[in-house]
């Protein structure tokens, strides 16, 4: 079977951004699509999805061009962000494309949405998917050949060649949604460092400049830890005769499943770390603690087991430090790992080596202005709270 992960080096070669996107980027084969399109998945990440028996029939310049339109909507935001009004609709999919496809003249299959071609040949090259989508509510050909109100928006024009199906999503994922921008702006951002090194390839001023700019957006980062939270609780389930029993009903009690999230926070109180930021770390854990109830670790060297404590849901804590000393990752990291914790945040100015690998998923949570200086590597989430 056609795997795209062993063609995406060969077929992106001159193209250093994307492919250093395309690294960042997961690619899973689904053949319940037609062809190829980005969405967020369940784990909270940006992925591609593609069926091999489209990319089979293409040639490597078709297959490179394919996998930087499906890129290119996620640079443009087309996914989530900028989903008109009225949702999505087959005009907007196709608006997309066109705003897309102005980059990729020459580069793909012939049944993509190309401005200046085919079905879209009075239509300029370059404009926004905004001026598209204008466009096509304008143009009569939009409506269907049947004509008359019954025609709906769309029917009468050809389709887009990727799958857009799993954009936007439901008002239940917006937490999903925050933490898979926040993944996406730093693949971006990591990109955008390898191509300023090399060559940023194809890639044409205007769009350099949209990159760029989206990495100055700010990002909610509560919602990043509030999905953090959900994301590590565990099911712990009872027998209970108030549920029916799916595969048994009315001969066996039915199951019920509380979730908790078994959190581990630790908190830095090494000197480095000011008084104000240790009192502003303490007032995020005040609002966390209307989510949930979690076990705060206070550390610099070492773990000051005597106080750590749980912090029941709904309740205050004031600031209190009771170190000073250097910072050591690894001292909180080794008392997690040694217990049954679904997830560790670590609250800290970041100035220390590189930790021990954790048992459970970990977080960072800092100022911009320190996470601006970490000095060492890592695949796991450094978010910064605002000032």
């Amino acid at each position: 079977m056609f795997d795209l992960n062993d063609h995406t080096a060969r077929v992106l070669v001159g193209e250093p951004f994307f492919a250093a996107l395309s690294r960042r980027v997961e690619k899973r084969i689904n053949k319940d699509i037609p062809t190829a399109g980005v969405r967020v998945n369940e784990r909270g990440f940006y992925e591609m999805v593609y069926n091999p028996d489209f990319f089979e029939t293409l040639t490597d310049r078709e297959i490179g061009g394919v996998l930087k339109h499906e890129f290119y909507h996620l640079i443009f935001r087309h996914c989530e962000e900028r989903l008109p009004e009225g949702g999505m609709s087959k005009i907007w999919n196709i608006a997309t494309d066109l705003a897309i496809n102005s980059h990729l003249i020459g580069e793909l299959p012939e049944n993509g949405c190309i401005p200046g071609q085919g079905h879209f040949k009075d239509y300029p090259v370059g404009l926004s998917s905004e001026q598209y989508l204008k466009m096509l509510q304008d143009d009569p050909r939009s409506q269907s050949s049947g004509g008359g109100e019954d025609g709906e928006e769309g029917d009468g024009l050809p389709d887009n060649m990727d799958d857009h199906s799993g954009w936007g999503g439901d008002k239940d994922s917006e937490d999903k949604k925050e933490q898979a921008k926040q993944r996406l702006k730093e693949a971006l951002k990591g990109a955008a460092e390898e191509a300023a090194k090399r060559d940023w390839g194809s890639v044409s001023n205007s769009v350099r400049e949209t990159v760029m700019e989206a990495l100055k957006s700010r990002l909610d980062w509560r919602k990043v830890l509030r999905y953090f939270v959900k994301c590590s609780q565990n099911a712990h389930k009872k027998s209970t005769i108030k549920r029916i029993n799916k595969r048994f009903p009315y001969i066996h009690a039915g199951r019920r499943a509380d979730r908790v999230a078994n959190v581990a926070i630790s908190i830095d109180q090494s000197g480095s770390v000011s008084e104000e930021m240790l009192a502003a770390f303490y007032a995020e854990l005040d609002k966390l603690s209307t989510l949930a109830t979690f076990t705060v670790i206070p550390f610099d060297t070492r773990v000051e087991e005597e106080h750590v404590f749980i912090w029941k849901k709904g309740m205050t804590h004031k600031k209190e430090r009771y170190l000073h000393g250097g910072t050591c990752f690894d001292a909180p990291t080794a008392f997690v790992n040694d217990r049954d914790f679904d997830g560790h945040i670590i609250l800290t100015d970041m100035e220390a080596p590189k930790p021990r690998r954790s048992k459970c998923q970990r977080m960072w949570l800092t100022t911009q202005d320190c996470k601006d200086r970490v000095y060492w590597s890592t695949h796991e989430r450094i978010v910064a709270i605002d000032d």
